[in-house]
């Protein structure tokens, strides 16, 4: 606990002490009074008056000291029971405290979230622009379908191809031994012409 200041020095005196006399007075009072009872010679009437002057004031100090004893018990407790404010106070603090880093660990986590989420909602939408893998699927069967036919059209012209090449040599071979046969028939037609036997004729 803190230092104690003037002010709660005052105020717990003025509650203890009430009209503000202390306690120290009042036995010093006391006391005089006692030994002045004691070493004064007085008559019985004026000594009587003296001791029961003398008890009440000892019943006063009396009274003003279990007042005291109260409000000092009384100021234990609300001691005590400060300090369990205190205590709680700190527990809360601390609870607080840990409470603000788990928001800000929840506030973090939140962000991570939503940032995935956006980045999520980002791909689908390419991935929606793009055909599904069945829908590809069927494509590349359809392709490689397509591919397959247009293989089989290609070897069907490539052998055609080679067919018409082979018909071509064999026709250009038909029309060299034709074109030879009919040189060689001229050249014996004119062989025959030009004989003797003929020209005697």
């Amino acid at each position: 606990m803190g230092a104690v200041t003037d002010d709660e020095v005052i105020r717990k005196r003025l509650l203890i002490d009430g009209d503000g006399a202390g306690d120290d007075r009042r036995i010093n009072v006391l006391l005089k009074s006692f030994m002045k009872w004691c070493n004064s010679p007085v008559s019985p009437e004026d000594g009587f008056t003296q001791y029961q002057r003398m008890v009440g004031n000892l019943a006063q100090c009396e009274f003003s000291m279990g007042k005291t004893l109260m409000v000092y018990d009384m100021n234990l407790r609300e001691m005590e029971n400060y300090e369990k404010i205190y205590s709680n106070i700190e527990e809360n603090i601390t609870s607080a405290h840990e409470k603000i880093a788990e928001c800000k660990k929840e506030i973090l986590r939140a962000k991570r979230i939503r940032k995935n989420r956006q980045e999520y909602d980002a791909l689908a939408k390419v991935i929606q622009q793009h055909p599904d893998r069945h829908e590809t699927l069927k494509q590349l069967e359809a392709l490689d379908k397509e591919l397959r036919q247009l293989s089989r059209i290609k070897e069907n012209v490539d052998a055609k191809l080679e067919l018409r090449k082979k018909q071509f040599h064999v026709l250009l071979s038909t029309i060299q031994e034709l074109q030879q046969t009919l040189e060689n028939d001229e050249k014996s037609d004119d062989d025959n012409q030009g004989s003797p036997a003929d020209n005697g004729e």
